[in-house]
């Protein structure tokens, strides 16, 4: 049974790593040079990378509330694919996800997530996914209402993206390479000392890149821990994956006790 088993996972495996690698490249346009397309995915990836090839649906949600405008084509983003095909880009194409992936395969023992603990977990994802909606909600409301300054001025960079300020894959893809190409340039054209470059740099950066190393080592002692328990997206599309027309269905009749969770 188990060789039957990791016999289907590797069937399915394998070509899902290579859809997740050629989406990678083609997320950030290194091969193709692609310009910006007016195309809106369920996925993680970040607004600050250019080229970029294809928009963060959730990020977009975010920005057009920021601008008090009704997100009508990100939601639909997450109407049509959801509905059609449930989260299967979550599995197959979203970079973050490719990401947790590849650190899953850093060798060490798996940790084990209790069902009580899991059961109470996956509800944080809704949680972010309301709270970040209320800011950027609110925040529209008070604009179109002439009072945001206030508003503004008390939540900062949080009142343009409130999850995108914080998210991991926001950091990891945006954020660095940013801050990397700042460095580079810094240090190249003028005497800076180190120590002063980092302490100048400002607290929520170190809040974003301790977040992130968060994530990623959670990631490793259990796979997909952000996808399962702390993406908006994720929230969004297990609600719509319960309409869609392909998805994964278990058999309690035929699992092994749900003991492997290699389906979820």
């Amino acid at each position: 049974m188990a060789g039957k088993i990791k016999q289907t996972l590797l069937k399915y495996n394998t070509p899902r790593r290579i859809v997740q690698f050629l989406s990678f490249i083609f997320f950030s346009a290194i091969v193709f040079n692609l310009g910006s397309l007016p195309l809106l995915l369920p996925v993680l990836w970040t607004w600050r990378l250019q080229p970029n090839t294809v928009g963060d649906a959730y990020t977009a949600i975010q920005l057009m509330l920021y601008d008090a405008v009704f997100p009508w084509f990100a939601i639909a983003s997450f109407l049509v694919v959801g509905i059609l095909i449930g989260k299967s880009l979550c599995g197959w194409v979203c970079p973050f996800g490719f990401v947790q992936d590849l650190v899953g395969f850093i060798k060490h023992k798996k940790r084990e997530i209790s069902p009580r603990t899991h059961e109470t977990m996956i509800y944080i994802k809704y949680g972010i996914l309301l709270i970040t909606l209320f800011i950027s909600g609110t925040f529209a409301a008070s604009k179109l209402a002439r009072t945001q300054k206030s508003y503004e001025s008390a939540l900062g960079i949080f009142t343009q993206a409130p999850f995108t300020a914080l998210s991991p894959a926001e950091t990891l893809f945006g954020t660095l390479p940013a801050f990397a190409q700042k460095a580079s340039a810094t240090f190249t054209s003028q005497t800076v000392d180190a120590f002063s470059f980092i302490v100048g740099l400002p607290m929520l950066f170190w809040a974003q890149l301790v977040i992130m190393a968060g994530v990623i080592v959670f990631a490793v002692y259990v796979p997909r821990s952000w996808c399962r328990y702390f993406c908006p997206h994720g929230a969004i599309m297990a609600v719509l994956n319960r309409f869609s027309f392909l998805g994964l269905r278990r058999d309690l009749t035929k699992c092994a006790k749900g003991e492997c969770n290699k389906c979820v």
